[in-house]
């Protein structure tokens, strides 16, 4: 009798913190996905070229998982439409700028970085031709920060954190700096770009960094806690899928 009201709490603090970022959207401004046109070309090719090699090998892996597993499929949906919808939300910064959640940690420990560069990949277009949310240009630079490095990233740390036995606690550091990695790395491409006329590189890194840094902690924690409560639904709802993919102990 207990199972239900933890259930319902849970789905109200999945539901509060989605409202606070919900509530928070603002009216449009210029995001962090690095908007079309904004680079100079040798730095769009630069990244479109780093960034196919990951994308050939993250095909080859969602191809594989569907082939071996295709009652993943559904889940594999919901990791890409839970990277979409966080991920297409606007926050202004206090600069006027404007950061969003990533959303790619949660698919990252699903199906590993591989498998979410491709999802990362998908929203990333989608969002660029029906939201004019980044853009084709400076798809490849999007998809090195967001769904290459911050899934690498999350992926790692949850193996690391979750060898000791704290589940949750990967969970959460895993999302939570996934998030924060995509916006060091879209700070860095920005920087290499544009350096400053004094300080050079590292000047203009500091500078786009600080940008966001007041807006993004706080959304990268959200997001952690988000992706806890969402783990822990998949835990009681989803454990054929989780055992499927080996990330909880199968039944003897």
């Amino acid at each position: 009798m207990k199972t239900r009201p933890v259930q319902l709490a849970s789905l109200f603090a999945m539901a509060g913190l989605s409202g606070i970022v919900v509530l928070l959207s603002p009216a449009p401004a210029m995001a962090m996905h690095i908007a079309e046109g904004y680079l100079p070309v040798q730095w769009a090719a630069f990244w479109w070229v780093i960034s196919i090699p990951f994308l050939l090998v993250g095909l080859r892996s969602l191809t594989r998982i569907s082939q071996q597993n295709p009652e993943l499929k559904l889940l594999l949906a919901l990791a890409a439409a839970f990277s979409f919808l966080l991920s297409a939300l606007k926050i202004p910064s206090v600069t006027g700028s404007c950061s969003h959640p990533t959303g790619t940690g949660l698919g990252a420990i699903l199906f590993g970085p591989s498998v979410m560069t491709v999802l990362g990949g998908i929203v990333l277009l989608f969002q660029a031709l029906l939201l004019a949310h980044g853009g084709i240009t400076t798809l490849g630079a999007n998809m090195v920060s967001m769904a290459i490095v911050g899934p690498i990233l999350a992926w790692w740390i949850y193996r690391l954190i979750q060898s000791t036995g704290r589940t949750r606690l990967a969970v959460f550091a895993a999302a939570a700096l996934a998030d924060l990695a995509t916006y060091m790395v879209s700070a860095a491409q920005l920087a290499l770009a544009f350096p400053a006329a004094s300080g050079g590189v590292a000047a203009s890194f500091v500078k786009f960094s600080s940008i966001f840094a007041l807006t993004q902690v706080p959304l990268a924690i959200t997001e952690g806690l988000l992706t806890v409560l969402v783990w822990n639904w998949l835990q009681a709802y989803g454990q054929p899928e989780l055992k499927a993919l080996q990330l909880i102990p199968q039944e003897r």
